[in-house]
């Protein structure tokens, strides 16, 4: 029996707008904007009813994406089970992103990358704290009332803090951090309790709730793009920051890694602060270390490609690793992840994926033991 074809979103990080399902080969769609409507590229949906149908979706609003360029040489992932994701002939042409898949199953879910729900954050939080020695902290709310939690381990003098996702839709950022984490708090490796008897660890997995569940790429309820606020945060327009900066000020800061995604670039990367007024020969020589530690540990990062450097003095203090930086003397990076494969490393069946990404932060644990001891 032939089922109709049904195409939806309505649920957590779903975006979609479905302009025409009649024909299995041609399924029009369009992309829906964040709040504050000047950002749009996340998309996130389910299609039922086209088992062992060629199906091809085509995504008309692509060129007004925030991002358009990166269409060139991007496979979208699907997935029948949410479990195993996969890349599926993608092109972009005539303004227009063709998905072209035949489902093998009867419900099979699409997306601009693996998505790491809301649920698995309650997951990776309700795991984590079930380690002796950790604890979970509500630093508030979000303007939907989302809890904004920052996980604490280590008794260390030093002071590091991680966090994720502040644009919702760089949703690898979360996969990371839940390698990153489950390695940190692991009793059995000895490097990472090293790591937790040199410091005190804050880890904030999610920094954007609210955009996370809406299916927004970087905006917030707000329309905040968060980390473009980081110079004067409010709990009106962006509470998510000013909670954490807040709380920085009170447990100061020696070593920042704010983790991103990139829409572009095919390549795991490093951006550094040296645009910061006190940028510094010492910061540059601990950024250094921490690169090539994370390379040998890791060879899916690596240095010859990445984002221009800043002249002195011209930092953007509205982002998170450079207002750190010039706020605390210390260092702080963006660490940028791709949609796409690696270019470097491919690997054609899964791209950039979420076992890739978990083991890139896992990986950060060898990096951070190679700088340690030379945090103030």
């Amino acid at each position: 029996m032939l089922m109709a074809i049904h195409v939806s979103a309505a649920f957590d990080s779903g975006n979609i707008d479905v302009l025409d399902a009649s024909r299995s080969d041609d399924v029009q769609l369009a992309i829906r904007r964040d709040a504050g409507g000047d950002h749009l590229q996340w998309f996130h949906f389910r299609v039922g009813g086209a088992r062992n149908q060629p199906l091809r979706l085509r995504i008309v609003n692509a060129a007004e994406c925030s991002y358009a360029k990166a269409w060139n040489g991007y496979q979208a992932v699907a997935s029948t089970d949410r479990v195993h994701w996969f890349r599926v002939p993608t092109r972009y042409e005539s303004g227009q992103l063709h998905i072209e898949h035949t489902p093998t199953a009867d419900v099979t879910w699409y997306a601009y990358f693996a998505p790491f729900s809301w649920e698995q954050h309650q997951d990776l939080i309700g795991r984590t704290q079930q380690v002796e020695g950790v604890t979970v902290e509500r630093l508030g709310a979000t303007l939907d009332g989302h809890d904004l939690d920052v996980v604490h381990v280590g008794s260390g003098p030093r002071t590091v803090w991680a966090i994720a996702r502040q644009h919702p839709g760089e949703s690898m950022a979360e996969w990371w951090m839940q390698g990153f984490l489950r390695r940190l708090v692991d009793p059995r490796d000895a490097l990472a309790g090293r790591l937790r008897d040199g410091a005190t660890f804050h880890v904030v997995p999610n920094m954007n709730p609210d955009g996370s569940r809406r299916g927004h790429l970087r905006n917030n309820a707000a329309g905040a793009n968060l980390n473009r606020e980081w110079h004067a945060p409010t709990m009106e327009r962006s509470p998510e920051v000013k909670l954490v900066r807040d709380r920085m000020d009170e447990t100061g800061v020696d070593f920042c890694l704010d983790v991103h995604g990139d829409e572009e670039l095919p390549y795991n990367f490093l951006a550094g602060p040296e645009g910061v007024p006190s940028y510094s020969e010492r910061i540059a020589t601990i950024q250094q270390r921490f690169l090539d530690a994370y390379i040998e540990a890791n060879p899916d990062m690596q240095k010859t490609y990445g984002y221009p450097k800043a002249a002195p003095g011209q930092a953007n203090l509205t982002m998170c690793s450079n207002q750190v930086a010039h706020r605390f003397d210390c260092l702080a990076l963006t660490l940028e992840q791709p949609f796409k494969d690696t270019a470097n490393r491919p690997q054609p069946d899964v791209g950039w994926s979420p076992g890739r990404a978990e083991r890139l932060g896992a990986s950060a644990i060898d990096a951070i033991a190679a700088i340690l001891g030379q945090l103030r």
